[in-house]
């Protein structure tokens, strides 16, 4: 059974089911409910819901899982030639995302795009906008049109945070998802576009050498402290003879002398697993790593998540290695 059929594979292949198909195939709004209440069904909207295994049920109560399966619940009730956009295109798109504690991700209410002067509105699980939308900055994913990844970064410059959007930005230019001229466009066919002097300036700071939404937060956090811009992903050779490449290197001078900074998340130990390697054999790793950079005469200031709340101190210690003889 496909229950929108113009619409990928439908929702049934994934994972997701309309009140009014679950009632045809003989489940009654009893069995629902009981089905709910023990965790065996999951709804995702009104009339939406998840009946698959631990994995979707799973996915249905977590951030940007969540909201894929609500971008997906909502397309078939869209408009006609509405376009997933914002930051519900930047889920569809993989990229990561990020939201502060003054601005949270409404996980359950999609972002879409119509391509007209007026007709913006908004509810409990739509924001619609009405913005004019080029040929080829709509795209399809698993079936769904949905904003190119130019034009998702720019929105999401013009209307978000700084920090917020910063963080699907850069990582889509590591990831070689867009160029910086594509970007470029995207902010300019905005033209005079409440928010584009915004999006400009994001653009401008993006940098593909960002490897995480940890180390995005990082670069601004250090602009924002007045530090000296650092290089991203910089290789450094220590007395062992080996290329060491560090999250920020700040040269002090002389070649090969600086300071290194390092965004310690957890997620990065991960990150550095090799095929069978256990997490605590990765921080040792990372600790013979970082006395080596020290046997090298190179300062090391690391932080952490908890820092990037309040960056004051790190970057006071960053300024005293930078400053030392």
């Amino acid at each position: 059974m496909d229950p929108v059929g113009d619409v990928g594979d439908g929702l049934v292949a994934r994972g997701l089911w309309w009140r009014s198909e679950l009632l045809a195939v003989g489940m009654s709004d009893d069995e629902l409910r009981r089905l709910r209440r023990t965790g065996a069904v999951a709804r995702v909207r009104p009339g939406a819901y998840v009946v698959a295994g631990p994995e979707e049920l799973r996915a249905a109560e977590e951030g940007a899982a969540r909201h894929r399966l609500a971008v997906l619940a909502a397309v078939p009730r869209l408009a006609p030639g509405a376009v997933i956009s914002h930051v519900s295109a930047a889920v569809m798109h993989g990229l990561p995302i990020w939201f502060g504690p003054h601005h949270p991700f409404d996980v359950d209410r999609v972002r879409a795009t119509r391509d007209r002067r007026s007709g913006a509105r908004r509810s409990t699980y739509l924001d619609l906008h009405a913005a004019a939308l080029e040929p080829d900055e709509v795209v399809a994913v698993d079936g769904v049109p949905v904003t190119s990844i130019a034009r998702t970064v720019a929105d999401l410059a013009r209307t978000l945070p700084l920090e917020s959007a910063l963080v699907p930005a850069d990582a889509a230019l590591h990831r070689h998802l867009v160029t910086r001229a594509e970007l470029d466009r995207a902010v300019e066919l905005g033209g005079h576009r409440r928010g584009n002097t915004a999006a400009r300036r994001l653009v401008a700071f993006a940098d593909g050498g960002a490897e995480s939404p940890g180390e995005s937060r990082s670069r601004l956090a250090l602009h924002r402290a007045g530090l000296p811009a650092p290089v991203s992903q910089h290789e450094v050779r220590t007395p062992d003879g080996r290329l060491r490449r560090v999250d920020f290197w700040w040269e002090c001078g002389v070649v090969g002398e600086g300071v290194v900074g390092e965004f310690d998340g957890r997620v990065k130990y991960g990150r550095l697993l090799r095929p069978g390697q256990e997490p605590g054999e990765a921080v040792f790793a990372e600790k013979l790593r970082e006395d080596a950079l020290r046997a090298a005469g190179l300062a090391v200031v690391r932080w952490t998540w908890a820092d990037l709340a309040d960056f004051t101190p790190v970057a006071a210690r960053i300024r005293a290695a930078l400053s030392r003889p």
